[in-house]
């Protein structure tokens, strides 16, 4: 019995996920597409507000917009508003502390993606 519980263990360690990425405060250089293919860049700034909640500004262009982000596992996710509009946006948190995503904006067809890479 032992064997086979000590077995069933080790499976288990294998079989476990690997730990969780994080996200870090500070500032991002940005480098996106917008819905129409077209490039923009920028900065992201950071700022944790606990060990998985976060707010996030984006400054691109001569655009500022402002949302709140969420770790969960590998995934991140931020809402955010611009003019009238809602938009998320969903990253992959990568093991070099860059965030790949893609976004939406409500009213609009399509999706963008973005890069976020710490300074």
């Amino acid at each position: 019995m032992k064997k086979i519980l000590a077995g069933a263990l080790l499976g288990l360690a294998l079989v476990a996920p690997a730990h969780a990425q994080t996200v870090n405060a500070g500032t991002y250089n940005v480098e996106g597409t917008n819905l129409d293919g077209s490039a923009y860049n920028g900065t992201a700034t950071i700022e944790l507000t606990s060990e998985t909640t976060c707010s996030i500004e984006w400054h691109t262009g001569s655009t500022t917009s402002n949302g709140i982000c969420m770790l969960y596992g590998d995934a991140f996710a931020a809402g955010y508003v611009l003019d009238d509009a809602v938009g998320l946006i969903v990253y992959d948190v990568q093991g070099d502390g860059s965030l790949h995503g893609a976004w939406t904006i409500s009213g609009k067809d399509g999706s963008g993606t973005e890069i976020l890479t710490p300074q």
